[in-house]
């Protein structure tokens, strides 16, 4: 049981960007940075809970999509293939699963990640097998990373690698596998403790600052909130029960609006002006801006993206995407609110 995601007081920008990589995984992921405390990590484990079931191949060890073509591991592919040519439709057995959302720790080995020879077959029936890792297990779900600043380089450089291809290979002690890996990498971490590696951080599609409440009253709520889950986590959770209903609603009706969403020429220029504004590199940054606009626009209902729509996103799409400047000792956030007020005025 954990915490609902309705309950989290505040952090309205972290939870807004997982429910836009929960809508369109695309996306790339989540970043989330911040001091200790607020409610980082609790965000992304209350998302298991909160969204709807999925459904998948009956036995596939990598619960593959029975409506997809693509993104299949071989076996799957296999009996895809069988079910068209069959005569008479042979109809592919599946059942509802909960999303995945899967812990990578810091400590964890390259075998662990990726996958490994069964050692347990080997040895007992002399069978090479390929016994999954967690990138298997993340596959169509979500794979977090507490502390990622702190995640050890050869890890880093092969999530880059998966992330982008959407498959993970293996090739060692004979084996020759390969299967779908694709997922929402979502990573928490203290900007005190070190900074991301470039090149992983420009694979995150949303990047969140939080921090501790300055209220009097938003402190208040969380204690009163946390300390009656403690003492009560079942009833606390059926409190809450409607609230997240709620919410899995809106999601899997952001999930079917949003091809639906328009994306107009203006709004694509105004992604683009403030780009070239900010100076950043490549084109992920207007991408990803124009992505997340339009899954925001399809979670409030409206048919067209917007320049509202771009103002509520900017901020998270593109405050880890500029260069350092040296001129401007401004925050990031402080950059892009001045771009953003610039090129989208009125």
């Amino acid at each position: 049981m954990v915490f609902p995601f309705s309950a989290i007081v505040g952090q309205d920008e972290m939870k807004l960007a997982i429910l836009i990589a929960a809508i369109e995984p695309a996306i790339g992921g989540v970043l989330v940075f911040g001091d200790r405390g607020t409610g980082k990590s609790t965000a992304v484990r209350a998302l298991a809970a909160l969204l709807p079931a999925m459904r998948a191949v009956v036995g596939c060890r990598y619960h593959c999509d029975p409506a997809a073509d693509a993104a299949s591991c071989e076996q799957c592919a296999a009996l895809k293939r069988e079910a068209r040519s069959a005569a008479a439709k042979v109809a592919i057995k599946s059942h509802l699963i909960p999303v995945p959302v899967v812990d990578l720790p810091l400590g964890a080995t390259e075998d662990r990640v990726v996958g490994a020879l069964d050692l347990e077959r080997a040895l007992a029936q002399g069978i090479k097998a390929f016994e999954p890792g967690l990138l298997a297990r993340a596959h169509r779900g979500f794979l977090y990373i507490d502390e990622v600043n702190l995640l050890e380089d050869h890890l880093v450089d092969l999530l880059i690698d998966v992330a982008a291809s959407g498959e993970n290979v293996v090739e060692r002690e004979g084996l020759s596998v390969r299967h779908p890996a694709r997922f929402v990498l979502v990573g928490s971490g203290n900007p005190e403790e070190g900074e991301l590696r470039p090149q992983l951080l420009d694979r995150f599609g949303l990047s969140v600052e939080v921090k501790t409440p300055s209220d009097l009253a938003s402190r208040v709520d969380v204690v009163k909130r946390r300390d009656a889950y403690e003492r009560d986590p079942a009833g606390f959770t059926e409190q809450w029960a409607k609230a997240e209903a709620r919410v899995r609603r809106q999601i899997v009706t952001a999930r079917g609006r949003i091809a639906e969403v328009a994306v107009p020429d203006a709004a694509l220029e105004n992604a683009a002006r403030l780009c070239m504004s900010l100076g950043t590199d490549g084109l992920r940054g207007e991408l990803t801006l124009i992505r997340a606009a339009r899954a925001f626009a399809a979670l409030e209902g409206d048919a067209e993206v917007n320049a509202s729509h771009l103002r509520r996103v900017a901020p998270p799409a593109l405050r880890h995407r500029l260069r350092r400047n040296p001129l401007d000792d401004s925050g990031s956030t402080v950059r892009v609110d001045r771009a953003v007020a610039e090129v989208l005025a009125g």
